[in-house]
């Protein structure tokens, strides 16, 4: 019975982190749909759109960071919260990408407009700056114990590799992620969430030790914002240009390289 008295203080702060996050995620829709029926400019309605989900995204993220840091010796739990929080982003932010990378795939492949492009980008950066201000006046507010503002703005270095193996890492895991994006948009809706959550749990897994597999510049922005005012180059490429590093891999693969190979094939067979 005290075992059980003594966790629950912490089951409580578990319950309440989990109670926030989908708090801020209930804020965000509620937004969306007032965004929806409000704003007819295509390029303030995208501008906004991006803004809530970039917003919610990264918001989630830090306090996904914040209770997996609690309980580290059990990353079962944290990559479950991962899977589910996917599947919740998934379900959520249809129509946003929340990711810079993202926007630049769609602006190669010729789906988006530079203009819009550029709004979207926008949108995403302001967002992630604004959403780690105010993720430290929520924790400032004391809800659970791990809660202080002061935590928000340190400078924990999350690179647990060298230089030349974070690249690759980021690098790899945008090229999957955005491959996978790419070619399951022909899957149904609800599997395509389910196996997109799976591969970002995996990623997760995978590269998290390294770098934390962000692969999202705008997001590692918001989470390590200190961190890149004290190693401005070492964060700037192991999280901004390693990821449009994979970006321009996978679309030169699979634009470029793969067609060529095939169309070779068929003139050597003719």
């Amino acid at each position: 019975m005290s075992a059980l008295q003594g966790l629950w203080p912490q089951v409580q702060d578990t319950c309440t982190s989990l109670g926030f996050m989908l708090s801020i995620v209930l804020f965000m829709g509620l937004g969306r749909v007032i965004a929806r029926q409000q704003l007819h400019r295509p390029l303030v309605h995208a501008f906004v759109l991006e803004f809530l989900a970039t917003f919610q995204l990264c918001c989630c993220t830090h306090e996904l960071q914040l209770l997996s840091a609690q309980d580290s010796t059990h990353p079962t739990w944290t990559l479950t919260l991962i899977y589910f929080f996917s599947l919740v982003h998934g379900l959520t932010l249809v129509g946003t990408s929340s990711n810079p990378c993202g926007v630049m795939m769609q602006m190669m492949l010729g789906g988006m407009s530079p203009e819009m492009g550029a709004v979207r980008l926008s949108s995403q950066l302001v967002s992630a700056l604004c959403s780690r201000y105010c993720i430290s006046a929520l924790w400032n507010l004391g809800l659970t114990k791990y809660h202080f503002s002061e935590r928000s703005l340190a400078c924990k270095n999350p690179i647990n590799a060298d230089l030349p193996k974070a690249i690759i890492t980021e690098a790899i895991c945008s090229f999957i992620f955005h491959s996978a994006l790419l070619h399951f948009q022909e899957v149904r809706t609800k599997l395509r969430i389910h196996l997109l959550a799976a591969l970002i749990t995996f990623l997760a897994y995978a590269g998290g030790s390294l770098t934390g597999a962000v692969f999202n510049p705008a997001l590692a922005l918001s989470l390590h914002f200190v961190c890149f005012d004290e190693a401005f180059s070492q964060f700037f490429i192991v999280y901004w240009l390693a990821p449009s590093l994979g970006i321009l891999l996978m679309i030169l693969m699979f634009s470029f390289f793969l067609p060529w190979l095939h169309n070779n094939t068929i003139n050597k067979k003719e």
